[in-house]
């Protein structure tokens, strides 16, 4: 996949030919202006750098089925990665950003045709790798370290270290976009996952001055984009109880076919059976009798 690059900001227009499967997250950061606003938040100290300096490098996510919730950008020196994490703990966020930061190497040097067999030392931009975490903080971690997590503390060749983001203030726009988060989970339970929940989150949002100019500016995509995630969590739920149900219906024909076999074994009389499958797994006689017909 090429790099992409965005040397103005989108100016509120919207790329019809884009995925929907972008997340809120993918959206927003999608946008220089907010970019900017990101590397700001994360370098304050940081004056010289202009919107004009940021090259967006984001990947196909390699682990979440085409989804673009993560984040890749390089200022200067530096090459940024950064993951949208879900409201639940896992420690697994550290892998994923791993392999989202090798596979961000591997491309930076295919566009550069780096031979990385030649004797002359090459150049690399320097990694800094973060998580948002939109859920309870309680006692989590300021940062956490592949050693530490996966190889009890040991000395490895591999070191992995991801700094934590958890919105804490507030007014920068990666604590806006955490309150955006909290705002939907809220409405979520409220009213579960449907449109009245995202309108609610955009209103009480927009209210609290919480991403209100992406949010006016940008609002009947940013529905689109829930609503389009809203449909594919219903739609896989549904599979998943059709899974569910196929997967019972052939236990219980076992259930049947094991029953029937050793009864018949006994030499006991199909009308004996057909009772006990009627009175086992409470099925009516005509639906009993398909089985010992078969």
């Amino acid at each position: 996949m090429k790099e992409r690059n965005r040397d103005t900001d989108r100016d509120n227009t919207y790329d019809a030919n884009r995925t929907i499967k972008d997340s809120v997250f993918s959206d927003l950061f999608g946008t220089k202006k907010y970019l900017f606003q990101l590397y700001q938040a994360l370098h304050p100290e940081d004056t010289d750098t202009t919107e004009a300096d940021l090259t967006d490098i984001r990947l196909k996510n390699i682990l979440v089925d085409d989804l673009y919730n993560d984040l890749g950008f390089s200022v200067g020196n530096r090459l940024i990665i950064l993951t949208e994490a879900q409201s639940t703990w896992t420690m697994n966020i550290i892998i994923r950003a791993l392999l989202y930061l090798a596979q961000t190497y591997q491309e930076y040097f295919e566009q550069r045709d780096v031979d990385l067999y030649h004797s002359k030392k090459v150049e690399m931009p320097i990694p800094e790798l973060y998580v948002i975490f939109t859920g309870d903080r309680v006692k989590r971690p300021e940062e956490v370290s592949l050693s530490n997590e996966f190889f009890c503390g040991r000395e490895a060749a591999l070191e992995v270290k991801v700094k934590m983001l958890y919105g804490d203030d507030g007014d920068n726009i990666i604590g806006q976009y955490v309150a955006f988060c909290k705002v939907f989970n809220e409405q979520r339970k409220r009213c579960g996952l449907s449109r009245e929940a995202i309108l609610e989150t955009i209103q009480i949002c927009k209210d609290r001055n919480v991403l209100k100019e992406y949010l006016e500016n940008r609002e009947s995509e940013v529905i689109s984009i829930m609503m389009t995630l809203y449909d594919e969590e219903k739609i896989m739920r549904t599979r998943e109880n059709r899974i569910r149900r196929e997967a019972q219906k052939k236990e219980k024909e076992k259930g049947i076919w094991m029953l029937v076999s050793t009864l018949r074994d006994l030499n006991i009389s199909d009308d004996v059976i057909l009772q006990k499958i009627q009175e086992k797994f409470e099925y009516s006689k005509e639906e009993a009798k398909k089985y010992i017909k078969k």
